[in-house]
């Protein structure tokens, strides 16, 4: 009468291990191969996805036309604009600036193969950027040059009171020497 088995013989735990294995590694190396895609540009979110994705070496400029629907990026400053390939949420975004009345003004920056610039936002190496008030449809956000991060307010007003405090942290930064 012939024995009954009871267990598995060493070679054929062997071979499952190994088969287990196998599996395994080429699942992770799929995976861990396969670029992560940057999200898409909002304004809340504009200098850490472009950080995060690598895409901020040295200066930096981001260019967008078409009212936000087409946007570029330039790396240093005789670098040649490049098309931004991702996602962007920033439809409809107007500009604002402090000029020298330090009023909130449109920002105008011309044309750029012939559609007119929306959006110029440059970021420097020392990890500051230029200090803007973005108006969209979604809302008003003010993105400070420095430190902190943008935010959204209720009014342009307030956004020009935020970039007011942050230009007097700056120039008191000397006082307690």
């Amino acid at each position: 009468m012939p024995q009954l088995r009871k267990g598995f013989t060493l070679l054929e735990l062997m071979i499952v291990v190994f088969l287990i294995v196998m599996i395994y590694a080429l699942v992770f190396t799929y995976f861990s191969n396969e670029e992560k895609k940057p999200e898409a540009l909002t304004p809340l979110t504009l200098k850490s996805t472009l950080s995060d994705a690598g895409m901020l070496n040295g200066h930096t400029t981001l260019l967008c036309t078409d009212e936000c629907r087409r946007c570029y990026l330039r790396q240093g400053i005789l670098g040649s604009f490049e098309p931004y390939e991702n996602g962007v949420d920033l439809q409809q975004a107007e500009l604002y600036l402090l000029d020298a009345d330090r009023e909130l003004s449109l920002a105008e920056y011309g044309r750029y193969k012939d559609k007119k610039i929306s959006l110029k936002l440059d970021f420097y190496p020392n990890g500051s950027s230029t200090k803007a008030v973005l108006k969209t449809p979604g809302g008003i956000f003010y993105l400070p040059a420095y430190f902190g991060k943008p935010q959204k307010v209720d009014s342009l007003d307030e956004a020009k009171e935020l970039w007011m405090k942050d230009t007097e942290l700056i120039s008191k930064t000397g006082d307690f020497y």
